[in-house]
């Protein structure tokens, strides 16, 4: 018997995973190898440590709550606003931001066969959600003077789809030299007793291990090293799939920088106490973020003097994280949730199967867990029809067809406080260019 597929047995009966062997005197020499080097690569003793963490947490208990204090973006005075706008702006005058997004997930749920940020919502242009934010990159450090670098992080599942997609399309006119490619980490699904789910005879069924690896992953690619050598003070943090996302906002980093908590976050009120959104909040006197359904029903009903709900700021996941802050926290051990899910399988004939129910678990860190290492952080609150538009849906809420309506709304509000003329033009074609327009600037029409 082969001394490697010996020593990897040995490992695996020792944690309790030697069922993804069990296959192993069928496949050829090609997948043989491939398999144990899988097995190989990973740290089995971590994930028996996770996997006893995650799955062994009981119900959370949210301990004690209180509101966070927030900062309405509307009630500060036009001094104020001109203030923030300023300092953001010589904030990105000076190089001192960077943008990182979330970018390792699939448009399977949208029916689309490739990398999520390669979808189009439909807009007249048909411009895709990669195309949509490197303009508005292009846009700020044009008018900055100073390139914005450009963080996307990817999986291994669409790493070479996603740089592919760049150089097809000569990277949307960003430079190269401003544009990291980075590979979140990976972890193996759990079935529900805790054991390694097979995707194939010969292959382990791997899934990215959340967006809060997203700071070390940076880190272990290099790139975390050299934003520091440029200067960069921040790093701002967003999900691929907000269609109108202000990458890199002015107003944001300027209110960021005056308070100079270590984080800041950018949020929106519920339209309900019902609504499927996480809150921000405080848990136990520190920054928090709690999932809806871990909130007590008579806390969601509460309401401050002005008629708004105290647990009601609605987590955007739109971030600023000090550049300071993220490396002293590089090491900390954030706790990995355990995500019910259903998951591709190998039944004990061999057969793929993907049940129809929930039947395993995928082991996930949350950019939101570094929140409560704050001793305090910034929440600005803003107009969410203005800030997020969300496509994670094929139908329905949050849908290509939401989103794609509430981009061009926003456009349609653009021009009417411009005062331009559209003419007999219907509204579903008039599409600003994030190249002319960041925020609504630059549509006036000529003078007389």
């Amino acid at each position: 018997m082969n001394s490697r597929y010996d020593l990897l047995y040995h490992e695996l009966l020792m944690r309790d995973q030697e069922h993804i062997l069990r296959f192993y005197h069928e496949l050829s020499d090609g997948s043989r190898k491939m398999l144990l080097d899988q097995i190989e690569s990973m740290d089995w003793a971590r994930l028996q440590r996770l996997t006893k963490e995650a799955l062994g947490k009981e119900a959370s208990v949210p301990g004690e709550l209180s509101p966070m204090e927030a900062y309405p973006w509307d009630t500060y005075s036009p001094e104020e606003k001109r203030y923030f706008e300023e300092l953001g702006w010589s904030k990105l005058r000076m190089g001192k931001v960077a943008a990182i997004v979330a970018a390792g997930g699939q448009g399977s749920r949208l029916g689309h066969p490739g990398p999520k940020g390669t979808f189009s919502i439909g807009l007249p242009s048909g411009k895709s959600l990669f195309q949509l934010q490197a303009e508005r990159l292009l846009n700020l450090a044009a008018r900055a003077g100073c390139p914005i670098p450009w963080c996307i992080m990817t999986s291994p599942d669409n790493h070479e789809e996603t740089v592919r997609f760049f150089e097809n399309h000569r990277y949307f006119g960003y430079s190269p030299k401003d544009l990291f490619f980075f590979i979140q980490g990976e972890l193996p699904a759990l079935d529900e007793q805790g054991k390694v789910l097979l995707a194939e005879k010969d292959r382990l069924n791997l899934s990215p291990s959340g967006n809060g690896e997203a700071f070390l992953a940076l880190e272990r690619s290099g790139i975390l090293q050299e934003l520091k050598k440029r200067g960069v003070e921040w790093l701002f943090y967003y999900n691929i799939d907000n269609a109108i996302i202000k990458i890199a906002d002015p107003r944001f980093v300027g209110v960021a920088a005056h308070y100079s908590h270590p984080i800041a976050t950018k949020a929106a009120y519920k339209v309900s106490p019902e609504e499927k959104v996480g809150i921000l909040c405080k848990r136990e006197g520190r920054p928090a973020v709690l999932e809806y359904t871990e909130v007590p029903f008579f806390l969601t009903q509460q309401r401050d003097a002005d008629g708004k709900y105290l647990y009601g700021l609605g987590n955007l996941s739109i971030h600023l994280f000090q550049m300071d802050f993220v490396e002293r926290h590089l090491s900390h051990p954030l706790s990995y949730h355990a995500a019910h899910k259903k998951l591709q399988t190998v039944d004990e004939a061999g057969h793929v199967m993907m049940p129809e129910s929930p039947n395993g678990y995928k082991l996930e860190q949350f950019i939101f867990d570094y929140f409560p290492l704050a001793d305090e952080m910034t929440v600005l609150v803003m107009d969410r029809m203005e800030e997020f538009a969300p496509v994670k849906n094929k139908t329905g809420e949050d849908s290509p067809e939401t989103a794609r309506r509430q981009v061009l709304d926003v456009h349609k509000r653009w021009r009417q406080a411009a005062g331009v003329d559209t003419g007999n033009w219907s509204d579903d074609k008039l599409e600003i260019s994030p190249l002319d327009s960041y925020a609504g600037e630059g549509l006036e029409p000529p003078a007389e």
